[in-house]
């Protein structure tokens, strides 16, 4: 007797993903053993066609981005990865090699990360892609990076460099011309998580989150969970070679860089006394840090400041879901 569509599209392109948690997708349910002392984190996206990724991107980099953007908030957790359960909702019309590219993303990291997928759900959807990916991690009790914690004379700090997510959507919209080598792009296709670092920063980091809906509206999380405010010096904001060169082309691209998200770099809070312990830490998981700014008394806002002291006006402080 022949599979049903369903199950055969599982049986073809997501069983060789399965671990042995998974039962080999045959059961309603997976079987997870947590590791001995470790507590398990949980966290969970969603990704819809048209609005966290472009249709016409290639579905690799679509699994790649889906997963990755969860590995990004177990970094900014300090935690590793274990396992991951996937819901997949496609038009009836996608084509066999869609899923079949999909999954061949999904696989590649997979392999890179060290995890697998523990089961899931297929459906029909009249709308566009509908992806959700919910991920669990480890991390020793107490470890845990939180968004708690930032106090005001509290450095804040970022990983790798700002702003390449949103310019890559604008440059593959062609809203913006350059990005000849394809970097841009590529940094909105295919975040980094920064897993190595988020276990570096434990017992240093007072705060942590990574930057997903903008740098500025980010920052203010942490100063909402601390209880202060933070101010942010524009001029020491980290910007790849390539937002650089169209920054200088047109320097109303700041704001945007600000605050247009998908960065998906670790954001925290730190005393300034470990300032050299993060830089010494983040050279030996391969990722650049840089101190921006500080987090001082009041509000719960953040000031981007200008090279004169002067706070910059920004029109936005980052992406809203609704």
């Amino acid at each position: 007797m022949s599979l049903p569509p369903e199950f055969a599209l599982i049986a073809r392109h997501f069983r060789p993903l399965a671990g042995p948690g998974a039962l080999d997708l045959a059961d309603d349910a997976a079987l997870l053993d947590p590791p001995p002392g470790q507590q398990i984190v949980i966290a969970a996206d969603a990704m819809v066609a048209g609005v966290h990724f472009l249709p016409d991107d290639p579905p690799e980099t679509i699994g790649r981005k889906l997963l990755r953007c969860n590995l990004s908030d177990l970094a900014a957790m300090g935690a590793a990865p274990l396992a991951y359960v996937l819901t997949v909702g496609l038009p009836r019309d996608t084509a066999p090699g869609w899923v079949q590219a999909f999954s061949a993303g999904l696989a590649a990291d997979q392999a890179e990360f060290g995890l697998q997928v523990l089961g899931g759900d297929t459906t029909s959807t009249p709308g566009p892609i509908t992806l959700s990916l919910t991920i669990l991690g480890q991390v020793e009790p107490g470890r845990a990076l939180r968004r708690v914690g930032a106090v005001p004379g509290h450095d804040v700090w970022v990983s790798g460099s700002i702003g390449d997510g949103t310019l890559g959507l604008a440059v593959l919209l062609g809203e913006l011309p350059g990005d000849e080598a394809g970097f841009l792009a590529e940094r909105y296709r295919v975040p980094r998580p920064r897993l190595g670092l988020g276990r570096a920063l434990a017992g240093l980091a007072s705060a942590a989150m990574d930057v997903s809906d903008g740098l500025v509206q980010d920052l203010g999380h942490l100063c909402r969970a601390g209880g202060c405010g933070a101010e942010v010096m524009a001029a020491e904001v980290p910007l790849s070679p390539a937002a650089r060169a169209l920054l200088m082309r047109d320097s109303s691209l700041l704001p945007r860089i600000l605050t247009g998200g998908d960065d998906y770099e670790l954001l925290f809070a730190a005393p300034p006394e470990a300032a050299n312990e993060i830089v010494s830490r983040a050279a030996s998981a391969g990722v650049a840090v840089t101190r921006i700014g500080r987090f001082v008394a009041g509000e719960a806002e953040v000031k981007v400041l200008d090279a004169t002291g002067q706070v910059l006006p920004l029109a936005r402080e980052g992406w809203s879901h609704f």
